[in-house]
């Protein structure tokens, strides 16, 4: 007798949780109802992996752009510095001390008096590329031209090889 009011009890309060707690504590379900099917499973995946194509295309587009711009403006910082140079020195590096007169007093300088203590620059950027950036004195037009030959590393090209030079800017 005690075991059938246990019982019965039992069954009142699991009876009582699967109202109140939903499908979640039923028990199984219909065939139908259990999960997502093989193709609906392979839709899905098809569609992100447009998506993820999509999104890659867009950023890798603009990684060559943004290249391009952080060469620009690492030109424009070394113009600055260069005419910094001229005003202390009176004169632009020579073609042969090159930009690293911006960081180290070249030993040819008339004046080494002049020299800014502690240089120009701290240190002189590599282009985006990985390479050098570099310099002639004269210029093509101008006192001087500050340069990178682009991606191929090469003089010439189209886009993201194209040089990218002080006096184009």
């Amino acid at each position: 007798m005690k075991f059938a009011r246990f019982l019965a009890s039992s069954l009142r309060r699991k009876a009582r949780r699967s109202r109140s707690f939903g499908p979640a504590l039923r028990g199984p379900q219909r065939p139908s109802e259990q999960g997502f099917t093989l193709i609906e499973l392979l839709v899905v995946i098809v569609i992100i992996g447009l998506l993820g194509t999509i999104v890659a295309i867009n950023v890798f587009g603009a990684l060559g752009t943004s290249n391009v711009a952080k060469a620009k403006a690492d030109i424009s910082v070394i113009e600055s510095a260069l005419e910094q140079y001229r005003l202390d020195n009176l004169t632009y590096p020579s073609t042969s001390d090159g930009l690293n007169a911006l960081t180290a007093p070249p030993p040819g300088l008339a004046q080494p008096e002049r020299y800014r203590v502690g240089g120009y620059v701290k240190k002189l950027p590599n282009d985006p590329w990985g390479k050098p950036y570099q310099y002639a004195a004269p210029g093509r037009h101008g006192a001087f031209d500050v340069y990178s030959l682009g991606a191929d590393g090469q003089t010439g090209g189209e886009g993201e090889n194209a040089d990218i030079y002080s006096s184009d800017l």
